[in-house]
């Protein structure tokens, strides 16, 4: 069985000791951070498959962790937090996370949510290196064996939520998703009322397929049901 590494950056011992002995139990290799610098140094010098952060850490914020992160990888991101505001949450999601857990939380969902991730990011990884499975609308092209977008050839950065949304509508021009819908086939998990979450990762995708995201044309919003592929 592959084992697989986690970054675990968390300024609480005894949290991050909790963590790191139940998950090694359960065959993940965790390494530890204490800080947001040490975060970053450690994640530049190795590989990862996932990371868990906490927001309120010394040195460097969560915040700027994942900034730091995503300016070079499309890693699997789980926040972990006492701030359970809505604002938090949104702004969390929206520089990159993949999934925002709050404190006090159960080390049983930590686990079901990191299995979630990994199934999903491994599923391009084990993708046959032969052949390019192509996605295309309008000047949007995916491809799923390397997990790239471009729009005229050029690169366009996307999160892991944000492939995932494109992905399903790309597949799928015809179907109309509710928010609901979108939530279970993407986070793969209960939808339980957070609509906010499908919100914020669909306004930053059109924010970076779109010419103008007031007026969007690739991801259109039904009225009352939720949003389509647009005819492009």
């Amino acid at each position: 069985m592959e084992q697989y590494r986690i970054l675990l950056v968390e300024d609480d011992a005894e949290i991050s000791e909790m963590l790191k002995n139940f998950l090694s139990m359960e065959n993940y290799e965790v390494i530890c951070a204490f800080d947001g610098q040490e975060a970053c140094q450690k994640f530049d010098e190795d590989t990862f498959n996932l990371v868990l952060l906490d927001l309120m850490i010394p040195k460097l914020n969560g915040m700027g962790v994942m900034e730091h992160i995503r300016q070079k990888s499309f890693v699997p991101i789980m926040i972990l937090s006492a701030k359970d505001t809505e604002s938090d949450k949104t702004l969390g999601l929206g520089l990159g996370a993949d999934d925002y857990i709050t404190k006090p939380f159960s080390v049983v969902e930590v686990l079901a949510r990191i299995k979630a991730a990994l199934r999903r990011t491994m599923h391009y990884d084990n993708a046959s290196a032969d052949t390019d499975v192509i996605l295309k609308a309008g000047d949007l092209t995916m491809n799923l064996t390397d997990y790239t977008v471009t729009k005229r050839g050029q690169k366009v950065e996307l999160t892991a939520k944000e492939f995932e949304i494109l992905k399903l509508l790309l597949q799928n021009p015809k179907k109309v998703y509710t928010k609901e819908q979108i939530y279970s086939l993407v986070w793969n998990d209960a939808y339980l009322g957070d609509e906010n979450a499908v919100n914020v990762h669909i306004s930053r995708l059109r924010n970076k397929i779109e010419e103008d995201s007031r007026k969007p044309v690739y991801i259109l919003t039904v009225w009352g049901i939720g949003y389509k592929l647009g005819s492009v």
